[in-house]
């Protein structure tokens, strides 16, 4: 997330003229309308308006608010400010989440805070007792009526995920502490537990199992992670968010489950055509099944007539005509990931050795092109599982 210079509230001699109420709803009409900069104005005037009115209730919402529409804008340092206000102003969670209060701010800051590892997961423990709490108050109702029910669903999905960010952490920056896996494989069976059909946690259920070099029981998570969502329609709310799914498209690769990889690419490329690492997943994973084709059909390739030499040559085709897209968008873009754009190139230069030069960008490619064959020397994917933890 790009960090640039906070955004403070204005300061102004005069109140606004419209009503906390207003400015609220003026400034969540403008995130809807993806209008962030116009967002961004109206909750700065309503934490002013709210101050100056001494609204002690409002204030949260107002924070809170300001947090979430500056990192909209990519203002990681606004939000750290906002986000910190706003725990200051409820250290332990206990104002109601509707005005407000509640679990969310802390972990904001599990994401935002800028020392990572035990400090992250300070900041997830502090929202995960948050949560907890409250998920015991709903229990503890005898008769839940509808909304009731929802709510508990959505605050056992919060604390589940609250869980597997916990176990991120240990995975990566805490991954050298000598009790790491075992406290990933508490973490992660707590989290089962409260939220069994949670696409997320299958997915982490499956990176700890990767960790662990158990790739049959990955796959098996992967699998009903996948289920959980496959066949909804594309605005259906309960689909995981777009950087969940290029999180599962790279585990789906590294389990060896390409088809299913790309399935997930392929939606994501329909979803947004500007995003540079869909775009390079799905070149990358193109490759790994090129790969294994030419393992599986061995020196039938070599006959360029052999149906089997006219899919591999299809799919290298497929997989440069998406890398080569990764590396006009990382120009167009000005995309910053220079491993990504270094393993991009890699690709493609070993595909140009068996399928000839590029075609000229705007054009496909010929599928009339003679075969060239592929020696053994020609591997393409040379580095791939280097370049796994990318």
């Amino acid at each position: 997330m790009a960090k640039t210079k906070s955004k403070k509230s204005p300061k102004s001699s005069s109140l606004p003229k419209e009503s906390p109420e207003q400015l609220y709803d003026l400034a969540i009409q403008c995130v809807e309308t993806s209008e962030p900069q116009q967002a961004l104005e109206h909750a700065q005037n309503l934490l002013v308006l709210v101050r100056k009115l001494q609204t002690p209730n409002a204030v949260l919402p107002a924070l809170n608010l300001l947090g979430e529409i500056s990192i909209e804008l990519g203002d990681a340092d606004a939000a750290r400010d906002y986000f910190m206000q706003a725990v200051e102003a409820d250290p332990e969670g206990a104002i109601p989440e509707a005005v407000g209060g509640g679990a969310e701010k802390f972990l904001w800051m599990a994401q935002l805070c800028e020392e990572g590892g035990a400090a992250s997961v300070a900041w997830f423990e502090r929202g995960a007792k948050v949560l907890k709490r409250e998920i015991g108050e709903l229990e503890a109702v005898q008769e839940r009526d509808e909304t009731a029910e929802v709510l508990l669903e959505e605050k056992r999905g919060k604390l589940a995920n609250a869980l597997c960010g916990v176990v991120e952490v240990y995975m990566t920056d805490l991954s050298w502490e000598a009790d790491a896996e075992q406290r990933c494989e508490n973490l992660i069976t707590e989290a089962m537990m409260v939220d069994p059909e949670s696409p997320e946690v299958l997915q982490t259920l499956a990176s700890v199992r990767l960790s662990q070099l158990k790739p049959e029981d990955a796959r098996a998570a992967l699998t009903r992670s996948i289920s959980m969502w496959k066949d909804l329609e594309p605005e259906d709310p309960t689909i995981p968010d777009f950087p969940t799914r290029v999180s599962l498209a790279r585990l789906l690769m590294e389990a060896d489950m390409e088809e299913e990889a790309m399935d997930v690419l392929e939606r994501l490329a329909l979803e947004d055509d500007q995003s540079v690492e869909a775009c390079y997943l799905g070149g990358w994973c193109l490759q790994l099944m090129a790969d294994k084709k030419k393992t599986q059909f061995g020196d039938a390739i070599h006959n360029a007539e052999s149906e089997q030499a006219k899919e591999l040559l299809a799919t290298l085709r497929a997989s440069r005509s998406w890398l080569l897209n990764t590396l006009r968008l990382y120009r167009v873009l000005e995309y910053e990931d220079e491993r990504l754009k270094q393993h991009t190139e890699e690709l493609v230069d070993a595909q140009c050795q068996v399928l000839g030069p590029p075609p000229e960008e705007g054009k496909e490619d010929d599928e009339d092109d003679e075969w060239e064959g592929i020696d053994e020397d020609d591997e393409a994917a040379d580095g791939d599982e280097e370049m796994a933890g990318m």
